[in-house]
């Protein structure tokens, strides 16, 4: 622990060099690490609280002077305690959490699979004519957010009011309104957070909900097709 008190007594002295750049910056590349750093040797914050404390640099952030200063840990004090008893008991409780913690997301990841390939989509059926007057409407509604977002801007292809359904394409329209009363669906996907797990899981529901309407609407198939591939869709309020 001495070197650790040979840091301490020349903490302050070194902070107050490093906060202005130059020369210690550098320096404090070779001699200290970073939490990124840390957490490439396997610590994490839980870890870094417990084992090292408080910092021993603080260092001006080179990309946004304004952020929090970056926090520096002495490689000897780092290494020491990487040798120490409490490190392995520490490190070893950390991977078993991390290790359960991977379990549980990939039991969630399956279970919110199975849930999404087993429930039934029910897809509103309407007469043509309702349902071109419910997918207008819900277009114009989304377009008057859109130009209130943009501050009184029009949005692009604004339908107009009156205009004949043979006139526009409908299609998308009526794609994006039912996709928009499919929205409750999206539920399905609870539990799961960010990374390749929701996105697999995102994209079985997008193609069972269209898979669903193509089956209520056969006419729509191209447009359920087109949207599927890559195609703009203005859905609104669902996630696809």
């Amino acid at each position: 622990m001495a070197a650790h008190e040979t840091n301490e007594s020349g903490r302050g002295q070194e902070q107050g060099r490093d906060a202005e750049g130059g020369d210690g910056d550098a320096h404090a590349t070779r001699t200290h690490l970073s939490a990124a750093g840390l957490r490439a040797r396997g610590w994490t914050a839980g870890m870094v609280r417990q084992l090292l404390g408080e910092p021993d640099l603080l260092r001006v952030n080179p990309h946004v002077r304004a952020a929090p200063r970056i926090r520096l840990y002495g490689v000897e004090r780092v290494e020491a305690a990487e040798r120490s008893e409490e490190f392995r008991a520490v490190s070893a409780a950390a991977a078993r959490r991390s290790a359960a913690a991977r379990v549980a997301a990939r039991r969630r990841r399956r279970e919110v699979l199975a849930r999404i390939a087993a429930e039934p989509i029910d897809v509103p059926r309407l007469a043509p004519h309702r349902l071109t007057a419910l997918a207008v409407e819900h277009r114009e509604r989304r377009d008057e957010e859109r130009a209130y977002e943009r501050r009184g801007l029009p949005p692009d292809d604004t339908p107009v009011k009156g205009r004949t359904a043979d006139a526009v394409a409908l299609d998308r329209w009526w794609v994006d309104y039912l996709l928009h009363r499919l929205a409750r669906y999206d539920e399905l996907l609870n539990g799961l957070h960010g990374g390749a797990g929701r996105a697999t899981a995102e994209e079985l529901l997008r193609r069972r909900i269209h898979a669903a309407i193509t089956e209520a609407y056969p006419f729509l198939a191209q447009e359920c097709e087109r949207q599927l591939s890559g195609g703009n869709s203005d859905a609104g309020a669902s996630s696809m």
